[in-house]
């Protein structure tokens, strides 16, 4: 299958919202990090990807319908152009309170990485990369939302109008059903991945890891 929605919005934009959302109204299964842990053997390709190697998505990605978040986001550029009928979602949130809510989880791994003095996996390698890209390693609340805001004038800038939304949680099912041109469903909007979510969730892998490694 096709990519039909590509999600350009950055992680901590309620993107794992917006993918249970989409998936909800057919459009899964959404490509998400949570993929990407599931399934620790995409880790090298999106590295390769990040690297600048060339990818064939239609391969990697045959079973998705739809992607957000991190890694994909940082390729929506390629994406929307290699499938040139998907539609293109901005997911963005109030910079402060989305630069609290990255300081609180991604940029607690990232950062908790850079003080590991073992060797890198390739996760750890590709967390890195991307965080290098968006952010050029920078954790300052100054210059991370700089970033944000340059990455989503860029997306808005790129993306033709007529094909894309942007798009905040809050708004909730109806400019999203129209966009996507599907019935508006009975079920309430699924807002979820809190960072207290997020951060049981990194909690859970690690003790995992360290189980494995004893």
């Amino acid at each position: 299958m096709a990519l039909q929605v590509i999600g350009a919005g950055l992680g901590r934009t309620g993107t794992m919202t917006l993918k249970a959302a989409l998936e909800q109204l057919g459009f899964g299964p959404c490509h998400h990090m949570i993929e990407v842990l599931q399934h620790p053997e995409q880790d090298a390709t999106w590295l390769a990807a990040v690297n600048g190697e060339a990818i064939d998505w239609d391969s990697f990605l045959a079973q998705y319908r739809s992607s957000v978040d991190f890694p994909s986001c940082h390729f929506y550029r390629e994406l929307a152009r290699h499938y040139p009928q998907a539609k293109v979602i901005l997911s963005r949130r109030d910079p402060k309170k989305w630069y609290a809510s990255i300081s609180k989880t991604i940029f607690e791994v990232t950062q908790g990485i850079e003080r590991d003095e073992k060797p890198r996996d390739t996760h750890s390698q590709l967390l890195m990369r991307l965080i290098e890209e968006t952010f050029q390693n920078h954790y300052d609340e100054a210059r991370v939302i700089a970033a944000y805001e340059r990455h989503n004038a860029e997306v808005v800038r790129v993306i033709a109008k007529e094909r894309l939304l942007v798009f905040e949680p809050e708004h909730g099912w109806d400019p999203l059903c129209d966009f996507l041109k599907v019935p508006v469903p009975p079920a309430p909007f699924p807002f979820t991945n809190t960072t207290e979510e997020f951060q049981a969730r990194v909690a859970a892998r690690r003790q995992q890891q360290a189980e494995k490694q004893a």
